[in-house]
């Protein structure tokens, strides 16, 4: 099974987890404190910065690409509690 390796800018700590599994989750596990507060994609508490690797990201969803577009966040962010890593090196500002 793919990995990705998720370093959380702020704490400079990188975790290898599987490719699928969502921002939430690996953040959860470490303590790397981003917020949320629905976890199902609606209230848009969990938005969070891709600083590298976008690429490497699930692709939005109708409903996380709406809440972004609603909260107006730049092409940059992404819900925490929706985006998935597929693989490669991905850096989060949490």
């Amino acid at each position: 099974m793919p990995k990705a390796n998720v370093t959380f800018e702020k704490t400079g700590l990188t975790v290898n987890v599987p490719a699928g599994t969502r921002l939430i989750e690996i953040s959860e596990k470490v303590g790397a404190s981003i917020t949320y507060g629905c976890r199902e994609g609606e209230c848009g508490s969990c938005i969070t910065k891709i600083v590298s690797g976008m690429e490497h990201m699930s692709e939005r969803s109708v409903l996380e690409d709406k809440v972004l577009q609603e909260n107006m966040a730049g092409r940059d962010n992404r819900l925490a509690c929706q985006a998935q890593v597929l693989g490669g090196d991905i850096v989060v500002k949490a």
